[in-house]
């Protein structure tokens, strides 16, 4: 099947009929080369601005809870309509990047984020916050499947993983700093204020990577055409490897999810009672998903992508356990490993779909996030109805039933691997 007929561009298909291209010959982007710095400031803010926005009202749900008159449940709709509105929306908008381009398409959709992320703070009711979130979601969707395209086509494939990484950290920057900021700021003016607070910031962002990202030089546009988006589509899902990589992203962020919905609730209850702003500070953690992120590349490269999942899922769930003890220190402590497990399993689970789909990458991209985003979105749901009926431990047990998952799936993987490489010479990918 040529590229054209999957909706890639051209000179992607012909990237992957190269063989291992000397750094003479290939004109991608690689560390300490023209435009990567450029490049890697502007994905990181574009993904700062993503999770920033995306999660604007996930540290604030016990005081929206409070003026709306709402339980924990309903609540948290305000962030699992905002990803789930990311996920339906990011296959047709990985469509669209492949027609108009990456970065035309990134740029729309910070524009609309971000203008929505404005009227956020004037929701009258949880109704109207809701949809408001949804349709944030859904405009964010043109970002992750079209900035992961983007690396994969303009940055040499040896660069990938630390390049994705390193987008992958602006979103735990943003998560972060979103959610530190909200706290104090909500503390003293109220939850719309702190809001408002996320959308100036996310403008800010918003502009700055449009004048930094260099334009693609490696794009040729696909087609629009239903047919060419199905037949794209069903290539990836019929790829075991990137079915077992969508299951485990989803898998990861459905213990995220559900730990960050919920962990505030947690928090201003016994035996802590801490104020808004000191439970916004604990999202300071943040940055050691940061670090284990943008360090996955090394990660990869001394245990393989398959070792790296095994040790995400184990220091996930090693988290989660002693996020259990009635301890604060030992509660911040689980929420640094579940962190930086996370971030590690997520960083090497989407560079590999990156590096794993030859042809149609926005779309293989995009159905990696569109399944990382109903993980979020069940996780942000479920952990809230499991803490409701059984406290944190409800939420503990939600995701170690997700990392049980991401471990089943990897070991099927291992097990494909073997077969594999026992019936063909040749190393399985």
């Amino acid at each position: 099947m040529t590229p054209a007929s999957t909706g890639a561009s051209t000179t992607v298909g012909a990237a992957a009929r190269v063989s291992a291209p000397s750094q003479a010959s290939d004109s991608r982007m690689t560390p300490g080369g023209p435009g990567y710095r450029r490049m890697s400031l502007a994905l990181f803010l574009a993904g700062m601005a993503t999770f920033a926005l995306l999660y604007s009202t996930q540290a604030l749900l016990p005081l929206i809870s409070d003026d709306f008159g709402v339980a924990a449940s309903e609540a948290s709709w305000t962030v699992a309509a905002a990803t789930g509105g990311l996920a339906l929306f990011v296959l047709p908008m990985s469509a669209l990047s492949e027609r108009y381009g990456r970065r035309t398409v990134m740029t729309g959709s910070l524009a609309v984020a971000v203008t929505l992320g404005l009227l956020v703070p004037f929701a009258p009711s949880i109704g109207v916050l809701v949809v408001l979130r949804a349709l944030q979601g859904a405009a964010l969707a043109g970002l992750p499947a079209s900035a992961q395209a983007y690396l994969a086509e303009e940055v040499t494939p040896r660069a990938l993983v630390t390049a994705i990484g390193l987008f992958v950290a602006g979103n735990s920057v943003g998560g972060m700093s979103g959610r530190v900021i909200t706290g104090w700021v909500a503390q003293e003016w109220g939850w719309r204020t702190a809001v408002a607070v996320i959308g100036v910031i996310a403008v800010t962002c918003a502009v700055a990577f449009r004048l930094l990202l260099p334009a693609p030089r490696h794009f040729a546009p696909g087609s629009l055409r239903p047919r060419v988006l199905a037949a794209t589509v069903r290539d990836h899902l019929a790829n075991p490897l990137l079915r077992r990589l969508y299951a485990i992203g989803a898998l990861f962020m459905t213990v995220f999810g559900g730990v960050y919905t919920v962990i505030g609730y947690r928090l201003t209850g016994a035996p802590f009672s801490l104020p808004q702003g000191v439970i916004g500070s604990v999202f300071l953690v943040y940055l050691v998903g940061t670090v284990s992120a943008s360090t996955a590349g090394r990660l990869v490269g001394r245990l393989g992508r398959r070792g790296a999942l095994y040790l995400g899922g184990g220091t996930t769930a090693a988290g989660l356990l002693l996020s259990l003890a009635p301890s604060l220190p030992l509660v911040l402590l689980g929420l640094v490993l579940i962190t930086a497990g996370f971030f590690a399993g997520h960083a090497v689970a989407s560079s590999a779909v990156s590096k794993t789909a030859t042809r149609g990458r926005a779309q293989a991209s995009a159905l990696y996030q569109s399944a990382y985003y109903v993980g979020s979105s069940v996780g942000s749901t479920v952990g809230a109805m499991a803490f409701h009926s059984g406290g944190w431990a409800g939420t503990v047990g939600v995701g170690l039933l997700a990392v049980l998952g991401v471990v089943s799936i990897t070991l099927l993987g291992t097990r494909a691997a073997r077969v594999a490489a026992r019936r063909d010479p040749v190393p399985a990918h």
